[in-house]
């Protein structure tokens, strides 16, 4: 992804910052991987395709999980690894000398102490989203990453999905004029976890219905602060008159959530966040997690000179341009040129499951073995992870307005 960004064009910047952050490249990537659950299983098996990585060692609750993800490195033709059990073990594991990045698979209300815990043991931390669940905790990732410079890579793959890719493309050439509008979202019909699907996902399904925000805002708002480069760019918050090189943050959101089935109820809970950036561009994020509607995240962009949506048909409109479906989705895959749109297209033609996540694993490890600045850093984590309690205190209260930290700037 080109962020072009620059941090010595942003003076503000405390010393000791993690913006930015480059590491010492490393040649091979060693990786513990933490929690053997459908998502970690599923990393376990991608991790077989990335060239210039090795799994490691593997931590879980139980004994069953962890021989389980041994039978599929052995299935896969790779050697079986160290297995830690129990509750401690990611301890035990992040204690290692040999391992350079800690992949963080667990329940999401764990993600942040085990990063902060990895970072402090010296090692990078990718984690599965929400990267934290409170404001508190988003915090704490900052300054451990700050004070380690250790990285810590949120792995949300919907950065990397082909839509979300073409349009940084289109942004960078001036399709868009000056954007105005944004909206995401997280729409997909939950329901069949709570009477089909083991009792990790039930507990989830109903921690994520009774929220009370949005639980699950990563989807929907990490395209969209890509797209905006938020705490990136030159002259960042300033009306520069070239939004292809200036930045932007979130600033302020109002929330609110429905209860039209009753506060007790698991259904009816969707949850509608309006954001305002401090260039003036709205968001509006949607989550729901308990009803029919057809799976989507939106995806639109709302420009002076152009607009595109991905759901529920592949949009793009400008002066010059009316194109839906087929043509549309054609002409923006043409657009695709970077090196993190590359790989999707990789991954695409090799036939793997899902590109996208194909597109984020290989680039992560790209970033680690070059000594590159990461596409997601531990600020993306931050500032999309708060919007999960700020969109909960929002409609709690009402719709009250909640001011978004500015994580990038040390706070006296």
């Amino acid at each position: 992804m080109s962020h072009s960004a620059n941090p010595s064009a942003n003076s503000s910047v405390h010393p000791g910052s993690a913006y930015q952050l480059r590491c010492a490249p490393i040649p091979l990537v060693r990786i513990g991987l933490v929690g053997l659950g459908q998502r970690g299983l599923q990393t376990l098996r991608r991790y077989g395709d990335v060239e210039g990585a090795q799994i490691c060692a593997l931590a879980s609750l139980t004994a069953e999980e962890v021989e389980r993800g041994n039978a599929l490195l052995a299935e896969s033709g790779r050697p079986r690894v160290r297995t830690f059990v129990g509750e401690e073990a990611w301890r035990e594991m992040c204690a290692l000398h040999d391992l350079d990045v800690i992949y963080i698979c667990t329940d999401w209300k764990s993600h942040a102490r085990m990063a902060v815990e990895a970072m402090r043991c010296g090692k990078h931390a990718a984690v599965e989203v929400p990267a934290a669940t409170t404001v508190d905790e988003c915090r704490t990732l900052v300054r451990t990453a700050e004070a380690t410079q250790r990285h810590c890579f949120m792995t949300e793959n919907c950065c990397y999905d082909w839509f979300a890719l073409a349009t940084l493309h289109l942004r960078d050439t001036g399709f868009f004029g000056t954007i105005t509008h944004c909206e995401g979202a997280y729409l997909h019909d939950w329901r069949e976890l709570f009477s089909e699907g083991h009792e990790s996902a039930r507990t989830w399904y109903r921690q994520s219905c009774r929220h009370g925000g949005n639980p699950y805002p990563t989807h929907g708002i990490g395209p969209i602060a890509q797209l905006l480069r938020f705490h990136r760019g030159r002259e960042m918050g300033t009306k520069t008159g070239d939004d292809a090189k200036a930045g932007d943050r979130m600033h302020h959101l109002v929330s609110m959530t429905g209860q039209a089935d009753g506060p007790d109820s698991l259904l009816g809970h969707a949850n509608h966040t309006l954001i305002t950036t401090e260039r003036g561009v709205t968001i509006l994020l949607q989550f729901d997690g308990t009803t029919p509607r057809p799976y989507s995240r939106i995806q639109s962009v709302s420009g002076t000179a152009g607009f595109v949506q991905k759901y529920p048909l592949p949009t793009v409109h400008s002066g010059t341009l009316a194109l839906m479906g087929e043509a549309a989705e054609n002409h923006l895959l043409r657009s695709m040129t970077d090196h993190a749109a590359r790989l999707w297209l990789e991954g695409k033609e090799k036939g793997v499951p899902n590109a996208m996540n194909y597109a984020m694993d290989q680039r992560f490890i790209h970033c680690l073995r070059h000594g590159l600045p990461l596409d997601i850093d531990v600020y993306d984590a931050a500032e999309w992870s708060c919007l999960s309690e700020l969109s909960r205190r929002s409609a709690l209260e009402g719709g009250a307005r909640m001011d978004i930290p500015d994580f990038l700037h040390r706070e006296e």
